[in-house]
């Protein structure tokens, strides 16, 4: 069986949106098993029959625009751009299906409370420090006030040390991102990866936040974690209006 998590939000009826986890598919380890990432070593086959399932299982309009993640801040608009190499995606249109993959980086799902406009994003610390969170917010036409966000299944902070670099980054961008990082010996730091996307987008307008608590690399029963495992699967968030 397919598990997936849904956002607690306050979306309109016509928005839909899941994550999903790693159980429940056909992927042989280290995969298993409900991979559906093609660029991770996994069987081309056997991530093909996840994406079926996954279709199937929820009844889906259509195929997922699948993106080729950079760890940039570069977004396509799912009607107009035919080139997939992104790490944000939006769409004005129904039934098209906007999605990200993650491993412990954040995805985060917008939209605006009309339901006539959505998002997904992926976003790790490069690409949250390369500002992905405000390229998609630009590549929207809803103000920020009348969005949404709801920041997906990623690394907790407990999990995920960096060094003085990272925490130095984003310093220089906002003072506000010190509560964001705890230190953990010389040189060390505990990063709130999902702290830092609530505090951008509250920066930029978005008031209407929800934040999934869940650790990707803590709940190994749950989900994929590069940081844990190196090779391994990813998970999916997707996001559309309904037909």
């Amino acid at each position: 069986m397919i598990n997936t998590i849904q956002p607690e939000w306050n979306a309109p009826p016509g928005v839909h949106a899941f994550c999903t986890t790693r159980g429940g598919g056909v992927s042989d380890m280290p995969f298993d098993s409900f991979n559906l990432a093609t660029h991770v070593g996994d069987d081309a086959q056997r991530v093909a029959e996840n994406r079926s399932l996954l279709r199937r299982y929820r009844s889906l309009p259509g195929e997922p625009c699948w993106i080729n993640q950079t760890h940039g801040n570069r977004v396509v608009t799912l009607e107009v751009d035919h080139s997939r190499d992104a790490d944000a995606a939006v769409t004005r249109s129904l039934g098209t299906v906007a999605v990200v993959m993650t491993a412990d980086c954040l995805p985060i799902l917008l939209c605006n409370r009309e339901g006539t406009e959505v998002a997904a994003v992926h976003a790790g610390w490069r690409g949250l420090q390369a500002a992905v969170i405000q390229a998609a917010l630009e590549a929207m036409k809803s103000p920020a006030a009348s969005l949404m966000a709801w920041i997906g299944p990623g690394i907790s902070q407990a999990c995920f040390e960096v060094g003085e670099e990272v925490r130095e980054a984003f310093l220089d961008s906002t003072a506000e991102a010190i509560s964001c990082f705890s230190e953990h010996g010389e040189g060390h730091w505990l990063c709130d990866l999902a702290g830092l996307a609530e505090l951008i987008l509250t920066q930029l307008g978005v008031t209407e936040l929800d934040r999934d608590r869940h650790c990707s690399y803590r709940d190994r029963d749950l989900f994929y974690s590069y940081r844990r495992e190196a090779v391994t699967g990813r998970m999916a968030s997707l996001i559309w209006i309904n037909c």
